[in-house]
């Protein structure tokens, strides 16, 4: 039985094209103003604003980052089991992305916004709330928005095409918030205001990104392992399902009637079932804890390394500005030699590049900018060909799943559940693992204004933290990518062959 009755006005009727407009992908691609600038601006200032201007010890603050990040790899899931259901009951996954997009500007304000008479454990315990609160609204969207992908479009080229322009933004972004953001601490110098402007200002800034990427979620989205074709040809609605979705019998569940926990399970029975989900997922978290302990880093590099506050926002225009070229150029690639190859090479770049920086122990200068500016080209391709193979995952999958009560259309919620709990431990192990090193290496945490010194033993733990770590585990993430075995044919022709229990 169809549920077309349940559907907004807007989505019945509609088929999504094979070929996206440029206007869906411009809607889609905004969206990662918001994404990229909350991974990039906590990530490169939180830490830094924890132990220099809230006088936070360095482990705390890490436990401060990590705990919040912890909660987001709880809820992830669930929430992709929430937007499982909403597309289901209402054939759009915008409802979640709203939420998210209205709220976070005044949490991520509030953030930053720790009165400076409180104390460090009152400060850390303030930001703890507010960030927490502030990653919960993120992952309303975000979760809902990496699923889109796989259902707006079935073919291989034109899920590289969308993703590549969303990387395009991305990196504009990281650019705007990565230099614009510390730069906003130049309009006073009093460390409660630069930090509160710079709340205020990036979190408008990120939540209208995101609201301007709900319009895609607005009209239904085809099923992955179906074309739009196959619904008009059913005598059925975008959105709309058959009658045998539903079996009392314990046939295949109904996303809109199954509990959150078999929606939670469902997400990771796909882990457990689909190789290529584990392979892609494991090599994108060994890399977003790279690049997140990379991003971290930044400030301390230029504060201690470099000597120049300014240097941060150099540093970002290093990676973010080659980038922008870039993107395109391994799209174009991917569509010549695969997705897989490219993201290889990509991450190959990387490691190198980063490992050259470990040259600043002996020979700390202005030549960090090129290493940073080679890694930005690769980063442009580690961040574009992953997502684009992602609703490959999702629509083989779909074809291939024997377990029905895992498997099935409308279930890249729990796929994105699942990918954005595990970026997210990424992200957070990456600035954990610098508090780590900093503490072990004796780092001299402060109070806003107040003037340390700092041993020779965290400046080389500041440099290591920046170049040899990243480096290492780069290396670790290409050995799960060589056991990728996805390829064109797979998601073209609908290749069983390619994937294993």
């Amino acid at each position: 039985m169809s549920n077309e009755a349940g559907l907004p006005s807007e989505a019945v009727g509609t088929v999504s094209p094979a070929r996206l407009t440029r206007g869906t992908i411009a809607r889609y691609a905004t969206g990662s103003l918001g994404t990229g600038g909350f991974a990039t601006l906590p990530g490169l200032v939180l830490t830094y604003y924890l132990t220099d201007s809230l006088g936070v010890a360095a482990l705390a603050a890490g436990a401060v980052i990590t705990v919040a990040k912890v909660w987001d790899v709880i809820i992830d899931p669930v929430i992709g089991a929430l937007t499982d259901r909403d597309l289901a009951r209402h054939g759009s996954r915008r409802r979640l992305m709203l939420i998210g997009a209205i709220s976070l500007p005044v949490l991520f304000a509030l953030t930053f916004a720790v009165p400076p008479s409180l104390g460090p454990v009152v400060a850390g315990i303030w930001v703890l709330l507010a960030f927490t609160l502030t990653a919960t609204a993120f992952s309303l969207f975000q979760v809902p928005y990496i699923a889109l992908p796989a259902e707006l479009t079935p073919r291989y080229d034109e899920r590289t095409r969308l993703l590549t322009w969303r990387v395009v933004v991305l990196t504009l972004a990281i650019l705007l918030f990565g230099a614009g953001g510390p730069a906003l601490r130049r309009v006073s110098d009093d460390p409660f205001l630069q930090y509160l402007v710079i709340g205020v200002l990036c979190g408008v800034v990120i939540g209208h990104g995101m609201l301007v990427a709900t319009g895609v979620a607005r009209r239904t989205a085809v099923t992955p392992g179906e074309t739009a074709s196959d619904r008009r040809d059913s005598g059925l609605h975008p959105g709309s399902r058959r009658s045998d979705d539903v079996s009392p019998e314990g046939g295949h569940p109904n996303a809109a009637t199954t509990g959150i926990r078999a929606h939670y399970a469902s997400g990771i029975r796909a882990l457990r079932r689909s190789l290529p989900f584990r392979m892609l997922l494991s090599t994108f978290v060994l890399q977003a804890l790279a690049t997140g302990l990379m991003l971290a880093g930044a400030q301390y590099v230029a504060t201690w390394v470099l000597h120049s506050q300014a240097a941060v926002e150099l540093l970002f225009v290093a990676l973010i500005a080659p980038a922008l070229l870039a993107a395109p150029a391994w799209g174009v690639l991917a569509r010549r030699i695969g997705k897989e190859r490219a993201f290889t090479i990509a991450s190959i770049v990387f490691a190198v590049a980063a490992l050259s920086i470990l040259g600043m122990l002996w020979a700390p200068g202005d030549w960090i900018y090129v290493p940073v500016g080679v890694a930005g080209i690769a980063y442009a391709g580690m961040q574009s060909l992953p997502m684009a193979m992602l609703p490959d995952v999702i629509s083989h999958d779909e074809r291939t799943a024997t377990d029905t009560a895992a498997g099935g259309s409308g279930r890249a919620g729990s796929f994105s559940g699942v990918w954005t709990a595990g970026e997210t431990v990424g992200f957070a192990l990456g600035a954990t693992t610098l508090t780590l090193i900093l503490a072990l290496t004796g780092y001299v945490s402060s109070t806003g204004g107040q003037v340390v010194e700092q041993p020779d033993a965290a400046i080389t733990g500041i440099v290591v933290s920046f170049s040899l770590v990243p480096a290492v585990l780069i290396a670790l993430s290409l050995v799960t990518l060589a056991r990728y075995p996805l390829r064109r044919a797979d998601i073209e022709r609908g290749d069983t062959g390619s994937q294993s229990a």
